[in-house]
């Protein structure tokens, strides 16, 4: 089920399980996982991608693993705030996985997490070479935390 609204998502959500956030690129996609308390979102590992099929059957493997209860995209829009090829790229992404899940699909503006995930990393002084092989769930990382941060914030209000 993709959920257009963050307010329909949260009501779609099973209770105590965790979310994972993808950050989806054409050469591979960025995966994080947060807590089952929905407070802190943590990068888990880069896939390489290779066809829908068999990318769809690494996120199955990591959503049975850890027993997850909704996917959040990282969305790529524009910086006017426009849909381009990308983000279309993107939504046809998930209509193809919600045929194959259950669980409540979402997504969340991703304009500058990869900026953030690479000011992180310089920050923390991490190599060329390793920024390169972690900075798309470092990302994706970003991309959960920004939508766990406004279901917090929905929970509160």
């Amino acid at each position: 089920m993709i959920c257009d609204r963050i307010e329909d998502f949260a009501q779609a959500l099973p209770k105590d399980r965790a979310l994972a956030g993808l950050d989806l690129g054409t050469v591979t996609i960025g995966v994080a996982v947060c807590d089952r308390m929905l407070s802190v979102a943590t990068p888990l590992e880069t896939i390489k991608r290779k066809k829908f099929t068999l990318d769809a059957a690494r996120l199955q493997e990591i959503i049975a693993h850890r027993e997850l209860g909704g996917i959040v995209l990282g969305l790529p829009m524009n910086m006017d705030g426009s849909e381009g090829p990308r983000a279309q790229s993107t939504r046809a992404f998930a209509r193809n996985l919600e045929r194959l899940t259950p669980l409540p699909i979402t997504f969340w503006d991703e304009r500058l997490s990869t900026v953030a995930a690479e000011r992180a990393l310089l920050e923390a002084d991490t190599s060329r070479k390793r920024r390169a092989e972690v900075i798309d769930h470092v990302a994706a990382g970003y991309i959960l935390q920004g939508l766990l941060d406004r279901l917090h914030h929905l929970r509160s209000a």
